[in-house]
């Protein structure tokens, strides 16, 4: 890694009433633009011995309202270390809040047990070659054990996650993955869960329509048994052809129970994707059996059927697991992975969870994020601001919002496109997806 990359400061002050400048107490931006030109000042002292000059912004987000009194913690990364540029991400977290209720006093204020991000930005600074003295690295002071909770007064306090600053601006495209079917789902559950080839064409078309570019696909039996048949799978991705011209990419999951040449069935119609699950967990009360031996298996299958796989992981060794794979010659680059949150038995759907999972990654990799039930909305937003792509469709999640059923998968495509347009990012058309994903071009 070259010198100083990842090198991180992080300041703590309390703004007072000469930094407000609205009504309301409010905060100018530029109080915060101004804060982290003292982070920068601190990290190039650190690391050239000079204070440099800062040279410009590259990105700006200002995210939520600073006032009067609130405590903020500025975090800078390096990311880039040239011959004389430095560049920097910056986030700005508020922790401490007044709390501003009139049924309180007007000294009232609040530690926040989940820090509210109010800027980001990404920075370059300069420092001459000529006054880079290049000292011994001196590196902030860091927590060296756990607090002593018998000494507090709370005996179980709540710690305040540490800043995670997104070092790079997310990318302009989003990939909106639809899984329409699902194995799982019935029609007891919801009316809306297609079954037939031709209902499920349809609601591949909307989902197109509504900003998806993927179809996660599997295809049931007429009385809505999962089916992994090649027969049934063509059927259905006939279908789909004549509507609609997305990535179709096919389970190799199947359903629990299902042995590896029945869940291969769907690569006889060679898909331009196909998943790979890449490990064994609990699912629900049962297990989802993916032993080494039959992903290595699975892994084969694919490639002779000319499709890209698409990296399973409901845990964290699943993601250890295909880096393994990698490095037998078992896939290839460039990887494209998937996480499957919140599942019961498998990894939570929280925040933490899916920062770690992204930082394993090797470069170049794509990502998305799918999670189950009520966590699809805000995992699969989370993983738009964070530069990964989103899967959604009532395989995963049957409702828009508490007991209002979905009537379809594509009113949650519709939704997750509208977010992702909200924070500046576009859904990709499926052409761009397939160069996103490194997938050939569709004759």
């Amino acid at each position: 890694m070259t010198y100083g990359v990842g090198l991180t400061v992080t300041l703590r002050l309390r703004l007072g009433a000469h930094d407000a400048h609205y009504a309301g107490e409010l905060v100018d931006g530029a109080r915060m633009l101004a804060l982290f030109g003292d982070v920068a000042t601190e990290i190039l002292t650190r690391l050239d011995g000079d204070e440099g000059l800062f040279r410009a912004y590259e990105m700006v987000e200002f995210l939520a309202p600073v006032r009067s009194g609130d405590f903020i913690e500025a975090t800078g990364v390096v990311t880039r270390v040239g011959n004389t540029s430095r560049t920097i991400a910056f986030e700005a977290r508020k922790v401490v809040e007044n709390s501003r209720k009139p049924e309180l006093a007007a000294s009232a204020a609040d530690a926040l047990a989940q820090p509210v991000v109010v800027c980001r930005a990404l920075g370059t600074c300069v420092v001459p070659r000529e006054l880079q003295r290049r000292p011994r690295l001196v590196l902030p002071s860091l927590t060296s054990h756990a607090p002593d909770f018998a000494k507090l007064p709370e005996p179980h306090p709540i710690i305040t996650p540490p800043p995670n600053v997104i070092v790079t601006p997310p990318p302009s495209d989003v990939i909106l993955t639809a899984a329409i079917v699902g194995a799982e789902v019935t029609r007891q559950q919801t009316p809306h869960v297609p079954i037939t080839a031709e209902e499920i064409a349809i609601e591949a078309a909307k989902c197109r329509e509504a900003g998806a570019a993927v179809i996660h696909l599997h295809v049931r039996h007429p009385d809505g048994r999962p089916a992994q048949s090649t027969e049934l799978f063509q059927a259905a991705i006939d279908a789909i052809r004549k509507r609609t011209d997305v990535i179709i990419q096919t389970s190799t999951g199947g359903a629990v129970g299902m042995g590896v040449d029945e869940r291969a069935g769907p690569l006889g119609c060679k898909p331009e994707m196909a998943t790979l699950n890449c490990g064994t967990i609990n699912f629900g009360d049962e297990i989802f059996d993916n032993p080494r031996p039959l992903i290595r298996d699975l892994a084969k299958r694919i490639r002779a059927a000319g499709s890209v796989p698409e990296l399973e992981c409901y845990d964290v060794s699943h993601v250890d697991e295909a880096l393994v794979l990698l490095k037998e010659g078992a896939i290839s680059t460039p990887l494209h992975f998937q996480f499957v949150l919140g599942i019961a038995g498998g990894i939570g759907a929280r925040e933490d969870v899916l920062r770690f999972l992204v930082s394993q990654l090797p470069p170049n990799s794509t990502w998305g994020c799918a999670a189950v039930g009520r966590h699809q909305k805000p995992m699969t937003e989370l993983a738009m601001t964070m530069g990964g792509h989103a899967r959604v469709g009532l395989e995963d999640n049957i409702y828009l919002e508490k007991g209002v059923l979905a009537e379809g998968s594509a009113p949650l495509v519709a939704r997750a496109a509208a977010f992702a347009k909200s924070i500046g990012r576009e859904p990709a058309m499926p052409e761009r997806a397939r160069h996103l994903l490194g997938l050939p071009a569709r004759a």
